[in-house]
């Protein structure tokens, strides 16, 4: 695939400005922006606004699975948590800040977001926590008593067929 090149009104080709070093990064980051603004301007404004994911880990302990959300600057009423089954959705979203001046550049994400997790076994949906601090949001979902894992005790059987286990008699 060749890559893209910028040409100017006198024909000749312009690899970039004099004195500037090329970052193609910013490059490709600028492509997928213009891509996409004329993406959105060929499908009908009716169509839905694609939601972004958040970054998140997912860590499982004995009793719970537990996640934590990215979400910078997002208040907890502007998010909302369910557990239905054995998933866990967060959505939400980000609002634009209201600026004076002029905004140069913006990376930051703003609008709709979504995050959707298949948690493997049955998960306690009642007794699901969430809580945000510091711009992570923290979800507790339990794992249902059935599927905790319960130590079996071993009981020890004597060669004429009698249990040693003290409980036995």
């Amino acid at each position: 695939m060749a890559t893209p090149v910028r040409r100017h009104r006198g024909g000749g080709m312009q690899q970039g400005h004099v004195g500037f070093a090329r970052n193609p990064l910013v490059e490709f980051d600028q492509l997928l922006n213009e891509m996409s603004g004329l993406l959105e301007s060929t499908v009908a404004t009716a169509a839905p606004v694609v939601a972004w994911t958040p970054l998140a880990d997912v860590t499982e302990s004995d009793d719970a699975f537990h996640v934590e959300i990215e979400l910078p600057g997002v208040k907890a009423k502007d998010i909302n948590v369910e557990a239905n089954g054995q998933e866990l959705v967060v959505t939400g979203e980000i609002k634009e800040k209201e600026r004076k001046g002029i905004l140069r550049r913006s990376t930051r994400r703003t609008g709709s977001f979504e995050y959707r997790l298949q948690l493997p076994g049955d998960l306690d949906t009642e007794k699901v926590r969430a809580d945000i601090k510091d711009g992570v949001l923290s979800v507790t979902v339990p794992k249902a008593e059935a599927a905790k894992p319960r130590r079996i005790e071993i009981s020890e059987t004597s060669e004429g067929g009698q249990s040693t286990d003290s409980d036995a008699h």
